[in-house]
């Protein structure tokens, strides 16, 4: 069994998996949004795939700890994606994690290893649902 992240925006989604002890996160790829069935298809494709039991999702609140609009579409989506996984038999555990400044922490960390701007733009989600899931992983640990 293992934990997934998904760093989840309106063009990509930053998919991460943990090992099987749940000690450490690595970035798994970067789904390009098409639909909401064909991209839950995708995520469900890994969950099987991967023996996903958990699934953390990174919640993008505003700095001041409140919801956005982007925030509501996260809820949404973890809404249809937790329906999905129940209407498939599977039995997966839900969290999210704050994800606040995941996606500026990404970037910094590609612009010091000299990624290229086009380069960043193909793997920082999957960096970011990395450092959610590396994240949540140590809360666990405290």
């Amino acid at each position: 069994m293992r934990a997934m992240a998904l760093d989840v925006g309106d063009v990509r989604i930053g998919v991460a998996l943990s090992d099987p002890l749940f000690i450490t996160a690595q970035g798994l790829k970067t789904i390009h949004r098409v639909s909401m069935r064909v991209d839950t298809n995708d995520i469900m494709e890994i969950i099987k795939e991967y023996e996903v039991s958990t699934i953390v999702i990174g919640l993008p609140l505003s700095l001041s700890g409140e919801d956005t609009i982007q925030t509501q579409k996260v809820r949404e989506f973890r809404t249809k994606l937790e329906n999905k996984t129940r209407s498939w038999g599977f039995k997966v555990d839900f969290d999210f994690f704050d994800e606040r400044f995941t996606t500026v922490i990404a970037e910094d960390v590609l612009i010091d290893a000299s990624v290229s701007r086009k380069n960043r733009k193909l793997v920082v989600d999957k960096m970011a649902a990395t450092i959610i899931l590396q994240s949540w992983l140590d809360a666990r640990e405290r």
